[in-house]
């Protein structure tokens, strides 16, 4: 019969994680700031006049008139 001391849960601890560096706390501290900023940012207006469809620079190549060139 096993006791309390011998269960497997009793031996599990979390290992001591070593410190961050000055470099990776700047990082961490940069990307909070880009995500407050993304979740604060006012929507883009539409685009007057633009082109219909999907942006062609997106998908690698451009179409006019059916014909699809690729730079």
């Amino acid at each position: 019969m096993m006791d309390d001391s011998m269960s497997p849960a009793a031996d599990i601890s979390k290992p001591a994680r070593k410190p961050l560096s000055p470099a990776a706390q700047r990082a961490l501290a940069e990307a909070e700031a880009r995500r407050l900023a993304a979740a604060n940012a006012q929507p883009l207006p539409r685009e007057f006049h633009g082109r219909k469809g999907p942006d062609p620079t997106r998908y690698g190549d451009w179409e006019n008139k059916g014909i699809a060139s690729d730079f």
